[in-house]
């Protein structure tokens, strides 16, 4: 009922825009705009894995820069420990319900999740925001991991699948949300240099492809609602970057 409900709206968001633009939906042709929306559905349901773990390598250009840099400025490390325990929560929900894109694509991006995070904690400042601290994201991202290895050695498959989907769709908004826990440093400094631009676009692209794929290929709520909610965040983490980012006000100067 509430994948219903997501793909109504979703729906009504399609038409809104088919209006407004030169593509009009008729009754005369029902069937080609079934047709084509089926045919988006399945390219989403097949390009939507690789473009997880595209959204899984997008950190690198940031994390290489980290490295050569020697230190992580005002960025913050939630978007790499979410990514780790989010990734864990998603490949033991793609296994238990049988999901291999899911469970591939989440596999993935648990082990560069790992690296990620342990590439930043290597040159993370005592000043930086993490927010927390380095000690405190690992144990909370042990805790979790540990946890629902529990939660699956104890509970019914059924049950276990229920909890860890929970689970997985709170997990899954912390990730694509987290850059946002520097909100009030873009604002107040104007800059948006510690929101990781790779990572947003990545994200972007990958939220709508999940929440095309989870609203009406899968019919999973727990697929579905998250993915619509970080593709908000992303649009407004994307919002702040065109509004305060340092690069794109320089090349607008300069064409002005």
């Amino acid at each position: 009922m509430k994948t219903q409900i997501l793909a109504v709206l979703l729906l009504q968001l399609f038409c809104v825009i088919a209006q407004g633009s030169d593509v009009a939906i008729t009754a005369e042709s029902p069937v080609s705009t079934i047709d084509a929306w089926k045919s988006v559905i399945s390219v989403c349901y097949r390009v939507a894995p690789y473009t997880g773990i595209l959204c899984s390598l997008a950190p690198f250009p940031t994390i290489r820069q980290i490295a050569r840099e020697k230190t992580t400025g005002v960025m913050p490390l939630l978007p790499y420990s979410s990514m780790v325990s989010n990734s864990f929560l998603w490949l033991t929900y793609g296994s238990l319900k049988n999901l291999k894109s899911v469970f591939w694509t989440n596999s993935v991006g648990f082990l560069l999740g790992t690296y990620y995070f342990f590439m930043f904690s290597t040159y993370c400042g005592s000043t930086s925001d993490l927010p927390g601290t380095v000690e405190q994201h690992l144990k909370a991202t042990i805790s979790i991991i540990l946890l629902n290895v529990l939660l699956v050695l104890s509970l019914p498959k059924t049950r276990a699948k229920d909890v860890i989907g929970k689970e997985g769709m709170i997990s899954f908004i912390v990730l694509f949300a987290s850059p946002l826990t520097t909100l009030k440093h873009v604002i107040v400094s104007k800059s948006a240099s510690s929101i990781p631009l790779p990572f947003t676009i990545a994200s972007v692209v990958n939220c709508l492809l999940w929440s095309v794929v989870g609203i009406f290929q899968m019919h999973d709520f727990y697929i579905a609602f998250p993915s619509v909610m970080g593709l908000c965040c992303a649009v407004a983490q994307l919002v702040l970057i065109a509004m305060y980012y340092d690069r794109v006000k320089q090349l607008l100067n300069k064409m002005i």
